[in-house]
């Protein structure tokens, strides 16, 4: 039967989200039940699609990117794949009409990997900015107002900027991994051979900004979605917040981590600040 078909794909998609992540993982689990299935989609998708370019290094990453590609165009067309991941992100792609050229701006990010390795100036930064996480933000922000367009458009600057600050958290954070395992320099005008507190500070107080405005957004948004967001926020914050006060060699050598107990604690104290109305 079709359905059992769906609940398999839908179940992989949570799978890949528990086992890839779980700190986002935790934060989906705060999310009403009618949604947090369609963030799973989500983050199903863009996953397996950063992890060809990042992982596959044994494999002709381009062949398997181009194919990902063609079947997740084909899954869109026909409303259902094979594959189970795109199976389950046709389904909440067509569920709540997200457009088409999100998905195109996210896959050519993506396809930038595959050979970008430097980002020498702030266009070229921003725009693969915007593809690889202020997309997804827009993505997750259709299902938090569950296709509401006149809601989609109040809080898209704020969804835009809270994937812009959890991407680029995630980049102070893989430094090393980024910089000495792929090469990889995304942020322009900044010497990664020799990263200083001066540098550290100036991409610090640009995440800030963000998440500043990303916030405004989580004010906003509709009670389902609010306390999960909430949660990624203060994660996010706490990671930030870890990686200022860590020095820059530090962070060139190691890879910098919220600990589990952290987190939970992280959990306790978003949930007393949402029932409390201070979100």
């Amino acid at each position: 039967m079709k359905s059992i078909f769906d609940l398999v794909s839908y179940n992989c998609s949570k799978v890949v989200t528990e086992s890839y992540s779980t700190s986002f993982s935790l934060a989906t689990k705060m999310l009403h039940t009618s949604i947090r299935g369609d963030i799973y989609n989500i983050y199903g998708f863009v996953r397996f699609a950063d992890e060809i370019v990042d992982t596959f290094h044994d494999y002709e990453k381009e062949y398997l990117f181009n194919k990902f590609e063609e079947d997740l165009n084909d899954a869109i067309k026909h409303k259902i794949s094979l594959n189970p991941i795109l199976n389950s992100f046709q389904h909440t792609y067509h569920k709540y009409d997200i457009p088409y050229d999100l998905v195109a701006s996210f896959m050519k990010s993506m396809r930038m990997d595959l050979y970008k390795t430097v980002y020498k100036t702030d266009a070229e930064y921003k725009e693969y900015i915007y593809g690889s996480a202020d997309v997804v933000g827009l993505m997750c922000l259709k299902v938090f107002v569950k296709g509401d367009k006149e809601a989609y458009n109040s809080l898209k600057t704020s969804a835009m900027s809270l994937g812009s600050a959890f991407q680029k958290v995630n980049f102070l954070r893989d430094l090393k991994d980024d910089f000495e395992g792929l090469n990889r320099t995304y942020f322009p005008n900044t010497n990664l051979n020799a990263l200083d507190e001066t540098s550290k500070k100036r991409i610090v107080d640009e995440i800030n900004e963000d998440f500043r405005l990303g916030f405004e957004g989580i004010e906003k948004l509709p009670v389902t979605a609010k306390f999960g967001v909430y949660t990624a926020y203060k994660y996010y914050k706490k990671l930030l917040q870890k990686l200022q006060n860590t020095p820059p060699m530090d962070i060139q050598t190691a890879r910098i981590r919220v600990p589990n107990y952290q987190k939970i604690g992280l959990l306790a104290q978003s949930y007393v600040n949402y029932k409390l109305n201070l979100v």
